[in-house]
């Protein structure tokens, strides 16, 4: 892949989102930073390494207009996208009991729906850049969430069920149009998700900070959560010439908690 190419990063303003920005900028690549938080982007921007350029686009991923705005916005400034990575992600502890439409609702908006609308937006613009030799890639982080259940997160393992179910279906309908699509799927990852996690445990289970996380570390067989910039080492192969046969992969990042 051309260093040169367009890349748009949903999500980009911290945790997974941030370590991706960073990695591919370090590989010279042009980024549109999407979010909601225009300062924290901006910021953000302004911090990256590399030669590529860098600009900041605003949009609610659960909106579609505003989608489809932001990356008419972003293809207007820096050209046509290459490649489409959908990290923006929200997840919610409740009980299925305590589970109301609301919450469902907000589930699926960001974490499913939010892919989709990416993927409506930019394939316009993905068609137009991809080739045989050099496929554009879309990429979408779902999490070990999509391929195994957990308890006390019923709607954010339903709607990561999803993003990988969709993303196996589109990786078959467009392999002819030499765009493939992967899901990245880690495991506890040390992000606000996970830190807003261990808050609600601590108080549903009356356990310390360093005891839930130890509970949650010991999912992973390695004891440990994963880190961020190991995220965002698979998402800049799976934009690399080398992996262009990847399509329609679940890719586990989890220190081996699905081999058991």
């Amino acid at each position: 892949m051309s260093t040169s190419h367009h890349v748009l990063i949903t999500g980009a303003a911290r945790g997974i989102g941030a370590a991706i920005a960073h990695t591919l900028a370090q590989a010279d690549m042009h980024l549109t930073l999407l979010g909601r938080d225009a300062s924290v982007l901006q910021a953000l921007a302004e911090s990256l390494p590399g030669q590529g350029r860098k600009q900041v686009v605003c949009a609610d991923v659960s909106d579609a207009a505003a989608m489809q705005h932001a990356v008419q916005a972003a293809v207007q400034t820096f050209g046509p996208l290459h490649v489409l990575v959908n990290n923006a992600g929200q997840a919610v502890s409740a009980s299925i009991d305590q589970t109301d439409p609301t919450i469902w609702q907000q589930m699926l908006a960001v974490n499913l729906s939010g892919v989709y609308h990416g993927i409506h937006a930019a394939l316009p613009s993905l068609r137009s850049t991809a080739t045989a030799q050099d496929p554009a890639r879309i990429i979408n982080i779902a999490s070990t969430a999509g391929l195994q259940g957990y308890p006390h997160v019923s709607a954010y393992v339903a709607a990561k069920h999803g993003v990988v179910g969709l993303t196996r279906a589109l990786a078959l309908e467009l392999a002819r149009q030499h765009i493939t699509v992967n899901a990245v799927c880690p495991g506890y990852t040390e992000t606000d998700i996970v830190h807003q996690a261990v808050a609600d445990l601590q108080q549903k289970t009356g356990k310390t900070d360093a005891e839930v996380r130890a509970m949650l570390a010991a999912r992973n067989p390695q004891k440990r959560m994963v880190q961020p910039d190991e995220v965002a080492q698979t998402v800049l192969w799976l934009c690399q010439c080398g992996s262009a046969a990847i399509n329609g992969q679940a890719i586990a990042i989890d220190g081996g908690e699905l081999a058991g």
